[in-house]
């Protein structure tokens, strides 16, 4: 216990993993490894900077003294500079060079597009995965008939896997974006306190080529293909968004899925795990919510609220920058990054072992299926000689009498025996039972399944790399 607040993404939702990614120590090394690489482009380029300086900074990019840090920074009001100092008490050869020629946003906001890339990879990777277990479970089902709704009112069937199919298109669509962004981050490079170099165009004695220079061998060095072509002091605002905006797209995709397993859990047709100890209540022993898929919700609609934060940070950046981004940015980007972590760890875990009631899904069926069933008869008895705006007619007092049984008596649909009661129908009972099977109501579910997954998601699956044999344990607490 703590008498300091925590956060629940770090004691309850989010990764280890993950929350390495936003720690001091991946911010704080990362800082260093970019005046390194700093450092050494330009040693490379002709400026009075050392082997043994840059070999000395190299040694030390972990060696942090968090104390001294914090000591400095609450005198000179000032982070990096803070740090600055920090790494010169562990570097005393290369203490004159370390942040040469640099800005502040130097190695704040290329670390943060580090960080934000390096997440995006770990989002991708559970993605991927979630995607993967959705195909095999709609795969698995593709064939099994279901109760279709619109308006969450009972419709024509579907089949459980094609149902499966519209969650993973949703994910497959959140993976195309997430992509996108990831191969389209660039890093700000070295552009001064107001982007135009002009303290770096000092150092090389305005020497165009070797500024453009040093950018590209940071750039390299980091593992980008580029920096931004234009800034301010900072990277465009709108990065931060445009990342924001993938992580609530994969929530909204999370959320959908979430509310569907929660309405079939109530419906009896689908559940998500339970543990063989778990409670499901603690005054009604015999419940068992869906409480993941309630967690997977509660998230959702956190992280999708979020992206507002950084779309108004995006459009109040006056000028070539201002400071008012750095509280809220620090806090927006980390927790929806956290929260969808959170997410597909329990998306993970549900999609690998969804229950399916058969028996349950096949009685609502068929206490549906005489009404949608009607239209087939009808066509049946016009071949034989009948009226259809007749038939239409009775077969619409008949659906109200069914009806009414149903729902204000509570009694069974008889609607398939009034039918066979009323000789205008010309239908036997062995006609109506070849009718009413429920495979025969599924139109093209089976091949569009089929389809989906071999056109789309193993395609997509293999060209993303995913490692089917890598059976990562997802361990959430329930």
């Amino acid at each position: 216990m703590t008498n300091s607040y925590e956060s629940p993404f770090c004691t309850r939702y989010a990764s280890k993993e993950m929350q390495f990614l936003f720690s001091a120590d991946k911010k704080f090394t990362t800082w260093r490894k970019l005046w390194v690489a700093l450092a050494r482009a330009e040693m490379k380029l002709g400026l009075p900077v050392t082997q043994e300086q840059v070999d000395e900074m190299e040694r030390n990019i972990e060696n942090i003294d968090y104390e001294a840090a914090a000591k400095r920074e609450a005198f000179v009001r000032h982070d990096v500079m803070a740090h600055v100092y920090a790494y010169e008490l562990v570097c005393p050869n290369a203490a004159g060079i370390i942040h040469l020629g640099a800005t502040s946003c130097y190695v704040g906001d290329n670390t943060d597009i580090i960080i934000m890339r390096d997440a995006l990879q770990v989002i991708k990777r559970k993605l991927l995965r979630v995607i993967a277990q959705l195909a095999d479970f709609a795969d698995k089902y593709k064939e099994m008939p279901a109760l279709a709704y619109t308006h969450l009112q009972p419709a024509q069937l579907t089949t459980v896997g094609k149902r499966a199919t519209l969650w993973c298109n949703e994910f497959l669509m959140d993976l195309e974006e997430l992509n996108y962004r990831l191969g389209s981050l660039k890093l700000l490079g070295s552009k001064g306190t107001t982007g135009t170099q002009a303290s770096f165009m000092e150092l090389f004695e305005n020497d165009t080529e070797k500024v453009k220079e040093l950018e590209r061998m940071v750039a390299d060095e980091m593992g980008f293909d580029g920096v931004v072509p234009v800034s301010g002091q900072t990277y465009s605002r709108k990065i931060d968004s445009l990342v924001v905006n993938v992580l609530g797209q994969i929530a909204e995709s999370a959320s959908k899925f979430a509310h569907d397993i929660r309405l079939l859990q109530s419906f009896k047709e689908i559940e998500e795990p339970f543990e063989a100890n778990q409670i499901g209540s603690s005054a009604m022993a015999y419940k068992r919510n869906p409480m993941r898929c309630e967690r997977i919700t509660s998230l959702a609609r956190y992280v999708m609220v979020d992206t507002l934060n950084p779309a108004f940070t995006a459009g109040t950046q006056w000028l070539e920058r201002t400071l008012d981004d750095s509280a809220n940015k620090r806090i927006a980007v980390a927790e929806a990054f956290l929260g969808v972590d959170a997410i597909l760890n329990i998306m993970m875990n549900v999609t690998n072992g969804l229950v399916v009631h058969e028996k349950m899904i096949t009685r609502r069926i068929l206490a549906e299926l005489p009404f949608m069933a009607t239209e087939n008869i009808m066509m049946d008895a016009v071949k034989k000689g009948g009226n259809r705006q007749v038939l239409h007619e009775k077969i619409r007092k008949l659906s109200q009498l069914a009806g009414k049984r149903v729902k204000d008596e509570g009694l069974d649909n008889n609607l398939c025996d009034l039918i066979l009661e009323d000789p205008a129908f010309m239908i036997t009972r062995e006609e109506l039972d070849a009718i009413m099977k429920p495979e025969n109501f599924t139109g093209r579910s089976a091949q569009q399944v089929e389809e989906f997954l071999a056109e789309w998601v193993t395609p997509a699956l293999t060209a993303n790399g995913y490692d089917a044999d890598n059976k990562e344990t997802v361990q959430i607490n329930v």
